[in-house]
């Protein structure tokens, strides 16, 4: 397969606006300098709050719509909690198409409500009701944990689909930021290897991971340079992408950790793809579109030069967080029409 990867080094120039920032920004440490998962997770949560008092994030507002916790069964046994999105009614006519977000955190930290910004897009202004599931972390819950509930909820949001308000067979997404595009892209693959029916009509992901760095393919590893140019990355440095995976523990060859070695990827569904510029994982989410591409996957493709791992979630003060936002909308309405 050709690659043509002479330009993706470009996507690596700072954003202007990003770059008038950094001086009024705080430092910001590796994810690999928290002493614990629980500590990051307590640190994570009290940054959210200044930033909703503060004004820089605005909470949904969700009167007139509904916003209900559920417990989805696991197959160990136990259960995850999510939280539905979606209209008032009821009724079967007013049903809308049905989507499953996975949050990021790199498997470590994390909730469903970091899925509200897209929720609140999709149920607002194209009548879906949104599933953000809140599968089981790490340390406490090593790979393939993650997996496996991600693959789960969205096999049983498939048998349940119009017992949470929505009827899949209007269009059934999947779809995740970071570790949670992770998640959300090794479900779509166990969807289509189960023939999951309804079936997932497409994939959305933003910043995803697809592959470990041990596990990159010989024929691709030219074109990964990426790892290297952001291992000092703002928000996601290498140190903390080995902290996650340290806690995450998963075996790099595993298309469950590795989606990018799946056997194939043919029957998946269209796919679109949100890729930052100064990502470290920027390059393997552009060989997977690529890889997909060539299979002969529908696939669409944003990247934002200059732009960190995560960052319009990270930095919701850039405009590349309404641009992102933007992006995602016309990226289901594509997955739309190419149903149609």
């Amino acid at each position: 397969m050709a690659i043509d990867s002479s330009k993706w080094k470009d996507y690596s120039k700072i954003d202007p606006e990003l770059e008038a920032l950094l001086p009024h920004l705080p430092p910001i440490k590796s994810f690999a300098d928290y002493s614990s998962a629980a500590d990051l997770r307590q640190s994570t949560a009290e940054m959210l709050g200044q930033m909703v008092s503060s004004g820089v994030i605005k909470l949904a507002d969700w009167a007139g719509f509904r916003k209900a916790e559920l417990q989805i069964p696991t197959r160990d046994g136990s259960s995850i909690r999510a939280v539905v999105y979606g209209t008032e009614s009821s009724a079967a006519e007013t049903r809308g198409p049905l989507f499953v977000y996975f949050h990021g955190g790199g498997w470590t930290f994390g909730m469903p409500e970091y899925g509200e910004t897209w929720a609140e897009k999709l149920v607002k202004e194209l009548g879906f009701t949104v599933v953000s599931v809140g599968y089981r972390l790490a340390p406490e819950h090593v790979f393939p944990t993650a997996a496996h509930d991600g693959w789960n909820a969205v096999k049983w949001c498939a048998e349940n689909a119009s017992s949470i308000g929505a009827d899949a067979s209007k269009g059934f997404i999947v779809g995740g930021t970071s570790a949670g595009a992770n998640v959300a892209i090794v479900a779509a693959h166990e969807a289509v290897d189960a023939n999951l029916s309804p079936p997932v009509t497409g994939v959305v992901v933003s910043s995803a991971c697809v592959c470990h760095h041990e596990a990159m393919p010989e024929a691709y590893k030219k074109h990964v340079t990426s790892w290297e140019e952001h291992k000092d990355g703002m928000i996601l440095d290498r140190r903390g992408m080995n902290w996650f995976y340290d806690n995450y523990k998963p075996d790099p060859k595993s298309p469950l950790a590795s989606p990018l070695l799946w056997s194939s990827h043919k029957k998946q569904p269209p796919t679109y793809l949100q890729v930052m510029g100064m990502d470290p994982m920027r390059d393997e989410a552009l060989i997977y579109e690529r890889v997909l591409h060539e299979e002969g996957v529908p696939t669409k493709l944003d990247v934002f030069p200059g732009i960190p791992h995560g960052g319009p979630d990270f930095l919701p003060m850039l405009s590349v967080a309404g641009k992102s936002l933007d992006g995602f909308k016309a990226g289901v309405e594509w997955i739309a029409s190419q149903k149609a």
